[in-house]
């Protein structure tokens, strides 16, 4: 038999290793970022079209490569980082395998122009597809300029799983974050279609979250410093009252690098335990500082992912310091055994002996002994009796002629009584009213506080309150966002909420279709907005709260058409304002809830595809009992 095995070509290993590393454009960046930092650059620049889809370039002004160095960067296991197998239990720098460059030259056309201090010309290296198709010198300041162009253009099926530029160039911005917040130091800047949208210059830790986050962060912030023999932590948690929905700002820095752990996610959530409300997320920026060799990177191919020796003691640090930063800046009711020095004795009563209080009592006072009216002057009494008078209450005299004569009035009292006339509001009666009182009997029942029982011709209709409101919600708003025509209910005081310049964007898209739902924009900035109207039956405690579960779930999937953004808002609110389980309702609302749910075009299921309601026969409930 012929053999069959051979060795693939080296421009389809690339692409096949370009299915790891590169799965969309926010990968490119973060790899050309990283060898931007790696290059000892402190200041770089992100150039961004149409989401990456275009065009991606990283301009940096580190040491830059030799011409021989720039061209051998695109092989395939070429790297400056690492010796041998021992070097990966000591990595300090963010690559190391040396895969990034040919798995993007291997899908995208690829210019790198790069030139060293020393050398008075550069090297230009143009490829497509893993082929070199120019190489020369050029004119070129000290550094590297990295362009990445028609990313996946030779793959066209890759080309196509892509979402959305919204989606696409939300990704880029977590990645941006993800290395600009690593490393506070560096000067950043980032342009998206020629617009400047980050220019975050060097700073310390603080001033990066704020530059990133909006001005109001600084105020959320609490401290966390810890340093032990295993483990040094360093940065900052939020403080409970400002608390998200979503987890967009929760970051862990390992030796600079941004990794995710649910593991110790777990800590900090443990840590802030009954300070938040339910289905909040704390925000963390957190750096830790271990030991490389107690720690394997190279376990996932975006490195994002790491193996620590020793999770629980970390696990219990991290916790501990947490919760002694809240402790510490009183966010965290706790019990303190220091000495409050606003409590002590005032210097000049310190030697000064306290006087004990001397209380008069009378004896003689007797509170169920008549009194008596005294002939006598008051001249003649001794000073004990005068002192006793003090004690002594007016007599009250003839208290029984309040009652006298009531036998007498009683007939009179009840014959006024009787004439007495109350008002009242008249009955509502019923336009086809037949002359018979129809009773009302009760129809609905709710149970567990979660499902609303209903019974039928055939049986029994089990309904799930939650979604069955999510229907009708859904249903309301997509039809105010389709006619454009809605009512607000006006606010007495403006609503201000403040958001980062990324959350920002996204509701600048839904600006408009927001005020078909009935909400009254009167200021829209780059750091917050100002609300003065919301659509009826929103109260003004949950506009914060729809929005921010607004702008999550259009981080999460942003449609592309018009229709599909509508949908999806009206998706987003129905989820946000549906009644929740375990609330209580009358049976008045019971009612109304079936009876608009079966009014809806589509009863059957929730606006995710749920079933709102089943049902049970006669026959069903015979069969149990067989």
């Amino acid at each position: 038999m012929a053999d069959i095995i051979q060795l693939l070509p080296d421009h389809v290993a690339n692409q096949i290793a370009a299915g790891e590393v590169v799965q969309r454009p926010a990968s490119v960046v973060k790899e050309l970022l990283e060898n931007s930092i790696d290059a000892g650059a402190y200041s770089i620049k992100l150039i961004i079209k149409d989401a990456g889809k275009t065009l991606i370039q990283v301009i940096d002004n580190g040491k830059g490569m030799s011409a021989t160095d720039a061209r051998l960067s695109f092989e395939r296991h070429a790297t400056s980082k690492i010796r041998s197998a021992e070097d990966l239990f000591s990595l300090n720098t963010k690559g190391f395998r040396g895969e990034a460059l040919a798995s993007i030259a291997a899908i995208a056309h690829v210019e790198l122009k790069t030139k060293q201090d020393q050398d008075e010309l550069g090297t230009v290296i143009e490829i497509e597809g893993s082929e070199i198709k120019n190489q020369e010198v050029t004119v070129t300041p000290t550094g590297t300029s990295l362009c990445v162009k028609h990313l996946f253009f030779n793959i066209p099926a890759r080309r196509n799983f892509l979402k959305s530029n919204n989606v696409e160039l939300r990704h880029i911005v977590d990645e941006f974050h993800r290395v600009a917040l690593a490393h506070p130091d560096i000067e950043f800047l980032m342009y998206h279609n020629g617009s400047e949208s980050f220019n975050l210059p060097k700073s310390n830790y603080r001033q990066r979250v704020v530059n990133i986050f909006g001005n109001k962060t600084n105020e959320k912030l609490v401290p966390v410093v810890e340093e032990t023999e295993v483990l040094k932590i360093s940065g900052f948690v939020g403080k409970p009252e400002f608390a998200k929905r979503t987890r967009t700002e929760q970051f862990f820095f390992v030796n600079n690098r941004f990794i995710k752990s649910p593991y110790l996610n777990h800590a900090i959530n443990s840590a802030f335990e009954g300070l938040m409300k339910d289905g909040s997320h704390p925000s963390y920026f957190l750096n830790l500082t271990v030991d490389p060799k107690s720690i394997d990177i190279n376990i996932h191919p975006t490195k994002t992912e790491i193996k620590f020796d020793d999770e629980h003691t970390l696990y219990a640090i991290l916790r501990a310091a947490v919760k002694h930063s809240l402790g510490q800046f009183n966010i965290a009711p706790v019990l303190d055994f220091d000495r409050d020095r606003n409590l002590d004795t005032p210097y000049d009563f310190e030697n000064k002996r306290a006087s004990t209080p001397t209380v008069e009592v009378d004896r003689s006072f007797n509170p169920f002994q008549e009194e008596r009216v005294q002939s006598r002057s008051s001249g003649s009494s001794s000073s004990s009796s005068s002192s006793s008078s003090n004690y002594r209450k007016e007599p009250a005299s003839q208290w029984e002629s309040l009652y006298v004569g009531l036998e007498s009035k009683g007939t009179k009292t009840e014959n006024n009584f009787s004439e007495v006339q109350f008002e009242s509001q008249p009955e509502n009666t019923s336009l086809f009213d037949d002359g018979k009182q129809v009773e009302t009997k009760q129809r609905t029942y709710q149970f567990h506080n979660k499902y609303i029982i209903s019974t039928i011709k055939s049986g029994m209709m089990i309904l799930d309150q939650h979604r069955a409101h999510q229907r009708v919600l859904y249903e309301g708003l997509l039809k105010h966002l389709t006619v454009k025509e809605s009512v607000s209910q006006q606010l007495l005081f403006p609503l201000s909420l403040e958001f980062s310049s990324s959350e920002m964007e996204i509701l600048e898209n839904l600006k408009e279709d927001l005020e078909h739902t009935g909400f009254i924009f009167t200021s829209f900035t780059e750091v917050g907005i100002e609300i003065t109207g919301v659509p009826i039956n929103v109260p003004e405690s949950e506009v914060s709260i729809i929005l921010e579960q607004l702008i999550s779930d259009v981080e999460q999937e942003v449609p592309d058409s018009h229709f599909s953004a509508t949908d999806l808002l009206a998706k987003s609110m129905a989820k946000s304002l549906a009644i929740k389980t375990g609330q209580s309702l009358s049976r008045l609302e019971q009612e109304h809830l079936v009876n608009s749910l079966f009014a809806c075009k589509e009863p059957t299921v929730s606006p995710t595809n749920k079933v709102t309601f089943i049902t049970m026969s006669v026959d069903d409930f015979d069969k149990k009992f067989i």
